[in-house]
């Protein structure tokens, strides 16, 4: 049998597929670029929402984030350089796993009551 003639212009070896080291296909990931403090409720409301839907969508790729997301919203935040004030606490939740949602409240202190600030939850939506 006859060796095939490689004609191509550029010769090309053959190791396929291509795949990267193990150390680098985890690319970092932050929330906010520095710190970032809040000072009250209005500051929340106007600017938390940006960096809350980056955390959600990050929810939905990376198990690992969700995980500590799931154990501590405030703390993963904090981790990430946002901080926000004493009286304000995230809780997320997952009725059910299609649509999680992330609920930020207000507590005043010596009181047991929250009041609702603002809550995220992606959504699709299909136009036509």
């Amino acid at each position: 049998m006859a060796k095939q003639q490689n004609t191509s212009l550029v010769p090309v070896a053959k190791q396929l597929p291509a795949t990267r080291p193990a150390e680098t296909s985890k690319q970092s990931f932050s929330l906010y670029d520095g710190e970032r403090h809040f000072t009250g409720r209005d500051d929340v409301r106007e600017f938390l929402p940006e960096i809350l839907g980056k955390a959600l969508a990050r929810t939905w790729i990376d198990a690992d984030f969700r995980t500590a997301f799931d154990n501590d919203p405030c703390g993963t935040l904090e981790s990430h350089g946002v901080f926000l004030p004493e009286n304000m606490l995230i809780e997320f939740q997952r009725q059910n796993a299609d649509r999680p949602r992330i609920v930020v409240y207000e507590q005043r202190p010596n009181s047991k009551f929250k009041a609702r600030v603002l809550y995220l939850q992606l959504v699709m939506m299909a136009g036509r």
